[in-house]
Formats: C-alpha cells, structure tokens, sequence
C-alpha cells in the first residue's frame, strides 16, 4: 500500500482541487491559513476556544462558497473577509457589548496614538488591544487594522456611526492610557536592573 502524497505547484490548482470537494486539498488549504485566520478570529473573539469555533465555522463557509471565488485578488485576503465576517456574525450575537453614545461624547477622532515602536513589539501591541473591552476592540480592529470606514462598520456591526466612532474614540484613549501604564512599568524595570 502507497501513500500518495499531493503537491500543488500553484494556488489556483489547490483552490481548483478544492472546488471539486478534493478532501486533500482542503485540508492543505486549513494547513495553510489555518494558524493566520485564528490570529484574525482572536482580534475580535477574547475567548481562545470560542475563537477556535469561530475560525471553524469560517472554513466550513469558505468550502462552501469556495465556487464564488473568482481569482481576482488574494485568495488569503477573500479567506480573511470571510473570517472577519464570521467573527463580527459572533459578535453580533452579543451585541449588548455596544454602548450607543451621542456624538457630542466623542473626544477628537483625529487624535494620534504616539508609539515608540523600539519599546513596543508587535506581539505587546496586539496584547494591549485584546485587552480592550469587547466593543471598542471590535471598533479598533475593523477601522484601524481592516480599514473599514465608520460607515461600514456601523452597518456591519448594526450600530450608529456615532457609536462606532465613539466606541473608536474610547478604544484609543484606552490603549494610551494603557501604552503609557505599560511605559512607565519599563522603566521601573529598567531602573531596577541598571
């Protein structure tokens, strides 16, 4: 008995294998992606094993729709937009996680977070957010690392654009608040070992 192994030389033959319910290949493509698209699912969903599920139902709906890609653009990037969606769709279900506030509320949304990017890693960034509660951490994710406009986000999420960029508002406030914290905790550090 053989074990053939299959090696696709291109995308588009993997994702063609795939669209012919080829088990082989989409098991290559969760090989692949997998580990990137539960990064993205973490960003919006706390919970480890919740965000797990939810990057399961996403492959389960890319295997799906698989037919409805067109090979125009990133195939990654089509999988990511399918993620986000399942994500904001678990998000919606715990919609209370949203305050709506008038627009008044909202401090300056031009506001510019200063990070010095050799005291911060990536990694310590991306812990800061997941810190932020739920809403405003959705808010942040989708406009400053998806780059959704308030627009959109408000009708993804089913909220107002005042909601949305207060809930952008606050997040950012937050993370200063935090950055700085996280700051002045360095320099302690820093000043008890030197």
């Amino acid at each position: 008995m053989f074990l053939r192994i299959q090696k696709w030389d291109n995308e588009e033959k993997l994702i063609r294998a795939c669209q012919r319910n080829d088990a082989a290949a989409q098991r290559e493509v969760y090989n692949r992606y997998s580990r990137r698209m539960l990064g993205v699912c973490t960003r919006y969903i706390k919970d480890q094993m919740e965000a797990e599920d939810v990057m399961i139902n996403g492959f389960l709906k890319i295997f799906e729709k698989i037919d409805q890609y067109q090979f125009a653009g990133s195939f990654e990037g089509w999988i990511r937009r399918i993620m986000v969606n399942e994500a904001l769709q678990q998000v919606r279900r715990n919609k209370s996680v949203f305050l709506e506030v008038e627009i008044e509320t909202v401090y300056n949304e031009e506001a510019v977070m200063h990070i010095d990017g050799d005291e911060f890693e990536t990694e310590d960034l991306l812990a800061l957010i997941q810190q932020l509660p739920d809403g405003y951490r959705t808010v942040f994710n989708l406009y400053a690392i998806e780059g959704y406009s308030h627009k959109e986000i408000a009708e993804q999420l089913g909220i107002s654009e005042n909601t949305s960029k207060s809930q952008l508002s606050r997040a950012r406030g937050l993370l200063q608040e935090n950055l700085r914290k996280a700051e002045k905790k360095m320099l302690n550090v820093e000043k008890q070992i030197g």
